[in-house]
């Protein structure tokens, strides 16, 4: 990752939880911090790591905020991002904003639809089963005594 992607994630998630004076004052801050570590002779690199995430990084500062009474942001999410789409009319590039759900959510989704359609299985045999087994008596008896 490069320094203006880090801060453009940065900005993006910090706009989202704090006011936008909030969010020029921590941009400004982590821009003057990579220069000043840049110039203190690390790479561009090292920095960004020993930085981490920027979600996170804007996570952390959204939740200092607003334990010190100070949160005016928006209603985003952590873990929503802005996906640019390109094409829409005249070739424009369109920005939608993206929900990603957490995993756990996933899977419980996905347990439960397995769980209903086993339900939704077993109900049928157990509703069409005393239909089936007479049936199937009567076809193997008719069977038995046919092959004899």
């Amino acid at each position: 990752m490069e320094r203006t992607e880090f801060i453009d994630k940065l900005q993006r998630a910090l706009a989202g939880g704090v006011n936008s004076s909030r969010v020029a004052e921590n941009v400004q801050y982590y821009r003057e911090y990579i220069d000043v570590e840049i110039r203190k002779g690390r790479s561009e690199a090292e920095v960004l790591d020993s930085l981490g995430d920027p979600r996170l990084l804007a996570k952390s500062i959204i939740e200092a905020n607003k334990r010190a009474g100070v949160s005016e942001g928006t209603n985003r999410t952590y873990d929503e991002e802005t996906e640019e789409k390109s094409g829409g009319e005249w070739g424009k590039t369109v920005k939608q904003n993206v929900m990603r759900a957490p995993g756990w959510l996933i899977a419980l989704i996905v347990i439960v639809i397995f769980l209903l359609i086993i339900g939704v299985v077993f109900s049928v045999i157990s509703f069409l089963a005393p239909i089936i087994i007479p049936v199937l008596v009567v076809i193997l008896v008719v069977n038995y005594f046919k092959s004899r």
